[in-house]
């Protein structure tokens, strides 16, 4: 009599891989591009892929980072909570770009929450194989140098906008940089570019460190000017020099109205 082969509850469950466009996405980063050969394919096979629902948490504040990770598809939300318990959302990552390192290396606890924004997927390298990498590949920390330079400059140029743009201003730039990150790829001259990222107002309103009420206020405004339309299912932008233009004329004042 012939008996049915027995399940192994030990077996190791089949590992999860990246999509083609996960892959491609993660690919196409100016600075994952950047790195050797050997370098990026060390870290693709050295690293596994979770996929998870919207608000599943990522990273917790005050807990140690365990891997360094990119977003592959979809987009995280980076927030922190202050000492008073307000929260402050710092910035939605979008695919391609990676996040841990200098918390991996220090060992210290997390400074911020990421939280899944909408169906992500997550490409996680463990810590003793991330020092492996520094081990292996004398360039990859000439690298994270410069990956580190990107993420100041752009903490840098976020605290120059908080000090010196109105409101208005800051909210047609967040815009802009939200659609150059989450908007679509290839558009045809006139078209009309729906935002890539779904936000409620008040998401936007704890990314630009306002109230909801002061946003509205301006997305109204931003929209009878004909620069935007406010859609059920995000923002959409009709003129984006004409975005660029309001921008540049606040930056050249110098001096928030708020």
């Amino acid at each position: 009599m012939q008996t049915s082969p027995r399940l192994n509850a030990d077996a190791t469950p089949p590992r999860i891989l990246l999509t083609a466009q996960e892959r491609e996405a993660i690919s196409r980063s100016a600075w994952f591009s950047s790195l050797t050969p050997s370098l990026r394919h060390d870290i693709l096979r050295l690293a596994s892929v979770t996929r998870h629902a919207h608000g599943d948490l990522i990273v917790q504040q005050g807990a140690p980072i365990r891997d360094w990770f990119a977003c592959a598809s979809g987009a995280l939300r980076f927030r922190r909570t202050t000492a008073s318990g307000k929260r402050v959302t710092l910035a939605y990552v979008e695919p391609g770009i990676w996040v841990g390192e200098a918390e991996v290396l220090y060992g210290g606890p997390c400074t911020y929450d990421a939280h899944a924004h909408g169906c992500a997927t997550v490409l996680r390298v463990p810590e003793p194989s991330f020092r492996a990498l520094l081990q292996q590949h004398p360039s990859f920390g000439e690298s994270l140098l410069t990956l580190q330079a990107w993420s100041m400059r752009s903490l840098y140029c976020m605290m120059e906008d908080m000090a010196t743009l109105a409101l208005r201003a800051r909210l047609a730039k967040q815009l802009l940089h939200l659609l150059q990150r989450f908007g679509p790829r290839h558009l045809e001259c006139g078209d009309n570019r729906r935002l890539g990222l779904s936000l409620a107002q008040d998401e936007l309103a704890c990314l630009l460190g306002s109230s909801r009420q002061r946003v509205n206020v301006e997305l109204k405004w931003l929209e009878r000017q004909g620069l935007i339309s406010l859609r059920s299912r995000g923002i959409e932008l009709h003129d984006v020099q004409g975005l660029k233009t309001l921008v540049d004329k606040a930056t050249a004042d110098g001096t928030p109205e708020d």
